[in-house]
């Protein structure tokens, strides 16, 4: 079973993506991750982040090691995999990578921007998880400061808005809802209430429900 999930940043996928992973034993691939290993591998070596032969050169460099640096998870590397993103060539070459790692089994959690219009049109489920800027931008703030890093809630804001635009706007796999995906709002919901609502709706798709 495929499950993937969409939206953007700070919405909640990707912590709802690991708890459905955990619920059904599925395999989880954050793939958000894949362009911040380039992002992060082209700044290591002083590389235009918009170079795209070299972007795509670097997906060769992609290791489990590199893909588990905590580097990866800050904003700056937030920020620089959503320019190598808009890069056609450097998705292109990393479509195999996803659609592989989605034949695992007994099942596969993979969020981002274009599982399920991209890499996985055919998903059993597509979720579109979203909040509001506003919410999603104090979702960010609050993870940012608990880690000790100083950004203001303006910062972030406005970070957000331009990623929203850059991801949405962009020529190859924008950032958009699945035309058969169903919508979950986080902007009200707690975690737990998020995952609820998922189950749900992955149980009604599957031949035998889970508990």
């Amino acid at each position: 079973m495929i499950i993937a999930i969409d939206g953007p940043a700070a919405s909640g996928k990707g912590t709802l993506a690991i708890k459905i992973a955990q619920h059904y034993q599925f395999a989880h691939l954050d793939t958000g991750l894949l362009y911040r290993a380039v992002a992060f591998l082209l700044s290591q070596k002083g590389l235009d982040l918009q170079d795209e032969p070299q972007a795509i050169a670097m997906t060769h460099e992609i290791t489990e090691a590199v893909l588990a640096d905590p580097h990866l998870r800050g904003r700056e590397m937030g920020e620089g995999a959503s320019v190598v993103a808009a890069l056609p060539g450097l998705r292109a070459a990393l479509v195999d990578y996803q659609r592989k790692f989605a034949t695992s089994f007994p099942g596969a959690v993979l969020d981002g921007r274009d599982i399920g219009t991209v890499i996985c049109p055919d998903a059993d489920v597509k979720l579109f998880v979203t909040a509001s800027l506003e919410e999603r931008s104090q979702r960010r703030f609050k993870e940012l400061s608990a880690k000790g890093q100083s950004y203001t809630y303006e910062d972030i804001l406005a970070d957000l808005k331009k990623r929203d635009e850059r991801d949405s706007g962009r020529s190859s796999a924008p950032l958009k809802a699945a035309d058969d995906a169903f919508l979950i709002d986080t902007t009200n919901m707690t975690p737990a209430e998020a995952l609820k609502m998922a189950i749900r709706i992955i149980n009604s798709k599957r031949t035998k429900p889970s508990e």
